[in-house]
């Protein structure tokens, strides 16, 4: 629970901050509120008293989190993310992946420009329908992005509408997973407009985030995938398993910001199930000290 005192102390020390109506001269004796007597306590109110709400739903939310991190088998606690910002980054294609020509053109980045702790787990394909990740992820209040191929999903739409009401963004990963930039324009643009389309269908939203399959692209895929309301496009520092997690920085470690990838898979995939899966990576996303984000809060 260190995050969260940390968190409760923030909290208190902002309250502080935030009180007009009184003060403290260093050094100094407390100064009445306008109108109050010395020794009267100021009526709590405004950003003290939302800060005191935020803070008491802050400590439930964490309590209730330890009683599912010990039904699921966590090692520890997950780490409660702060605030989300009230003004999303700016986020610029990551050097080294741009394409020629790409002014106007959806960035491809593998992290969000923060410096919380925070990381991002996003989910793809969709193959694996396991109905205890659902349990799992909403009892343990850790959000996720599912970027999603119409082939692996088009037999059990229903299965990702429980996962839409219960807070997860349904995102584009193509119709079929096909290589993109093996692909003419019309080609990529059927597979990423298809996607959009078939989402618009069945989750009642055209997705803003698209993310290539295999983290292959080329110019045509940004010029198609913009063509039909794509705006970001996350890719990945690191992918999670249900034994290892496999790292693409040459530190291997986490840095704020930071995309974690994993896919919808299962035993016959893995030596695990997807449950597996999310322990592992929350040990090691909780080791380093890091909580997990909602990326659509960022992007």
């Amino acid at each position: 629970m260190v995050a969260l005192a940390a968190l409760l102390t923030a909290a208190v020390a902002s309250g502080c901050a935030a009180e007009t109506g009184g003060g403290k001269t260093p050094g100094g004796p407390a100064t009445p509120a306008a109108g109050g007597q010395p020794g009267e306590a100021a009526p709590q109110g405004g950003p003290a008293r939302a800060l005191d709400s935020y803070a008491e739903q802050l400590q439930r939310k964490q309590a209730a989190r330890a009683v599912a991190a010990r039904k699921w088998g966590l090692a520890k606690v997950p780490l409660a993310a702060p605030e989300p910002p009230e003004v999303k980054p700016d986020i610029p294609t990551r050097k080294g992946f741009e394409v020629r020509d790409d002014a106007g053109l959806p960035p491809v980045f593998t992290t969000v420009p923060t410096k919380e702790k925070i990381v991002f787990l996003t989910m793809d394909d969709g193959a694996e329908k396991d109905p205890e990740l659902l349990r799992m992820m909403t009892e343990l209040d850790i959000p996720y992005s599912a970027f999603v191929s119409d082939y692996v999903i088009n037999d059990d739409y229903g299965y990702f509408r429980k996962m839409q009401k219960r807070g997860v963004t349904i995102s584009n990963h193509t119709l079929n997973h096909r290589y993109l930039p093996g692909l003419s324009y019309a080609g990529q643009k059927k597979e990423i407009c298809g996607q959009q389309e078939k989402i618009l269908k069945h989750y009642g939203k055209r997705p803003t985030l698209f993310r290539p399959p295999y983290g292959n692209y080329n110019r045509d895929t940004l010029v198609a995938a913009k063509s039909c309301g794509i705006t970001a496009v996350p890719l990945w520092t690191a992918e999670a398993f249900p034994g290892h997690m496999e790292w693409r920085e040459w530190d291997r470690d986490l840095h704020p910001g930071d995309i974690v990838l994993t896919h919808f898979r299962g035993k016959g995939d893995w030596k695990g199930s997807m449950p597996d899966m999310v322990r592992r990576v929350m040990k090691t996303i909780t080791d380093k000290g890091y909580a997990v984000a909602k990326l659509e809060d960022y992007v």
